[in-house]
């Protein structure tokens, strides 16, 4: 009896306990999740005019996007300039900010027509995106 008292604890010890490791996975895991930074693309390609004045402005809730050939994108998606104001108000907190990202081939036109219209809807954090020039 005693002999095989002896084999059976000698079998317990000889697992691996998983548990401290799934642990530290696990906390991996969160570590990574909440420190991930989320990169916000604005749906097309967008050749931005430069600037020596640029700087950096990380905290935009809401990019638009005109192209060369007149279109208007907002996260992604393609809608009617005449409607960005609407769309755009209703995606912004109350101390959000929008950044334009209009191509250098755009027209100021639309540039202006989408700026209008943003403020028209009550957008006052407005800001146009442009590529920093080396002097």
């Amino acid at each position: 009896m005693r002999r095989r008292r002896s084999l059976e604890s000698a079998e317990d010890t000889n697992e691996v306990n998983l548990t401290p490791m799934l642990d530290v996975v696990f906390i991996m895991l969160i570590f990574f999740i909440v420190t991930t930074s989320f990169i916000k693309e604005s749906g097309i390609e967008i050749n931005r005019p430069e600037s020596s004045e640029a700087s950096p402005r990380p905290d935009a809730q809401v990019l638009v996007a005109v192209s060369p050939e007149g279109a208007v994108w907002v996260d992604g998606r393609a809608i009617d300039a005449h409607q960005v104001g609407e769309e755009v108000a209703g995606m912004l907190s109350d101390d959000g900010s929008v950044v334009i990202q209009a191509d250098r081939a755009s027209t100021t036109g639309l540039l202006i027509d989408v700026m209008d219209r943003l403020h028209e809807a009550g957008v006052d954090q407005v800001a146009v995106a442009a590529n920093r020039s080396g002097r």
